[in-house]
């Protein structure tokens, strides 16, 4: 394949994700204008890829599928075979085509006629931050990209944060912690600035500190590997007051609250 930086990427539907995904890798470097976009409404299309420094907005799908060497599949599940099957012959032809079309895995898409045998796929589900490249793209282990492929993709989503393979079968439980876990973390963050504010902190003060707060607990998770309850066991000193405050967390369920979300989600 192309370098990174010569390649051409299209996104078959620009919402929120795409978006994303589009706004993170310009902010590793590569070029706008190397990347194409199709929607439902070509005129916020255009007037929301024009904002994004030139991504070239497209009437037709198929004009895409041409003038790219990576599509992106980002329309509704609900959607996927209106809009992509029709497109199945242009996709199959020397394209990498990476889905972030979250319930529908590699196989589907060849049980459902979706996509031609020997489409090179690979299935994946990302979160909102890729946006300032701090994201996740978890990733499906099956896939039919080849070798080299495989590596340039690698390369590429890894300018966004994390790339994660899991099994087939872990693919909806990841999506759902990686993909809806952000507004979990989200009501957790205004909680815990509704509550500085009420003890008389600023609200903008508020947000700063717990957001800060969080992303460096979070790195200090990742950079020392250790566990979680670790972590928590050595803030808590005997008698102090952290310890009050997870004492009343698990009081009020916060551990099953929080579990329950994730069933609610895998048991829909």
């Amino acid at each position: 394949m192309k370098t990174i930086n010569e390649l051409k990427i299209g996104y078959i539907g620009f919402g929120n994700m795409a978006g994303a995904i589009a706004q993170g890798l310009i902010n590793s470097g590569f070029k706008a204008s190397n990347m194409y976009a199709v929607a439902g409404h070509f005129d916020k299309l255009s007037e929301k890829c024009e904002k994004m420094g030139g991504i070239n907005a497209l009437l037709d799908p198929l004009e895409l599928a041409s003038a790219s060497d990576i599509v992106f599949i980002a329309v509704k599940p609900n959607k996927i075979k209106d809009v992509i099957t029709p497109l199945a012959e242009a996709l199959s032809e020397e394209k990498v085509v990476i889905s972030i079309a979250w319930g529908y895995d590699f196989e589907r898409y060849f049980e459902e006629d979706v996509l031609k045998t020997g489409t090179h796929l690979i299935c994946t589900c990302p979160n909102t931050p890729v946006s300032i490249n701090k994201g996740i793209f978890v990733a499906e282990n099956r896939h039919s990209l080849a070798e080299e492929e495989l590596k340039s993709v690698e390369e590429l989503l890894s300018n966004l944060g994390r790339l994660i393979f899991v099994d087939t079968k872990l693919m909806g439980a990841s999506g759902t912690v990686c993909g809806c876990g952000p507004a979990f973390a989200d009501l957790f963050m205004e909680s815990m600035a509704d509550a500085a504010v009420m003890y008389g902190i600023p609200r903008k003060t508020a947000y700063e500190m717990v957001s800060a707060m969080i992303e460096g607990n979070a790195a200090l998770q990742l950079s020392s590997g250790k566990h979680p309850g670790e972590m928590k066991d050595e803030v808590c000193s005997p008698g102090g007051s952290t310890i009050r405050g997870v004492a009343a967390l698990e009081e009020y369920g916060l551990r099953a609250a929080v579990i329950a979300a994730i069933k609610a989600i895998q048991e829909k």
